[in-house]
């Protein structure tokens, strides 16, 4: 591709913040960089991505509400991690991980524990545990 044809459909998906490097051809037929704030078809990707993101949250959100899941599993959820990843960052093993997501395993949990969540999703540990906040935390559309 030519950098003069370089797409530039933006969509302010990124807020403007981030462009696309991608390898184009300049006048003289020689690689170079050109930046891209979009094209149709990666917006449409993102879009999709970001919704099911935020159904996945909502979901989470949802079953917090009701007393289905823990907190952890919403902000697990909100910061696009899952079992495996989290027990990476806290150092606990995933099936202890998927125990702290369910209400019982989560409510025996010492202060470090939680701590230690509380520090992979930048809270404080009374943040954590209050479902007001996961209640007024509306998921971005």
């Amino acid at each position: 591709m030519k950098a003069k044809e370089v797409p530039q459909d933006d969509e302010n998906l990124l807020e403007g913040k981030f462009k696309d490097p991608i390898y184009t051809l300049d006048e003289n037929g020689n690689y170079t960089t050109s930046y891209s704030v979009g094209w149709d078809v990666k917006n449409t990707v993102l879009k999709n991505a970001w919704g099911v993101i935020n159904e996945k949250m909502e979901q989470a959100r949802q079953e917090v509400l009701n007393g289905k899941a823990s907190p952890i599993k919403y902000y697990m959820e909100k910061t696009i991690m899952d079992a495996s990843l989290l027990a990476k960052y806290t150092g606990f093993w995933k099936w202890t991980v998927k125990k702290h997501l369910k209400p019982k395993g989560f409510n025996k949990l010492s202060t470090e524990a939680l701590q230690k969540y509380a520090d992979i999703f930048d809270l404080t540990v009374e943040e954590l545990k209050d479902i007001d906040k996961i209640k007024n935390d509306k998921t971005e559309e």
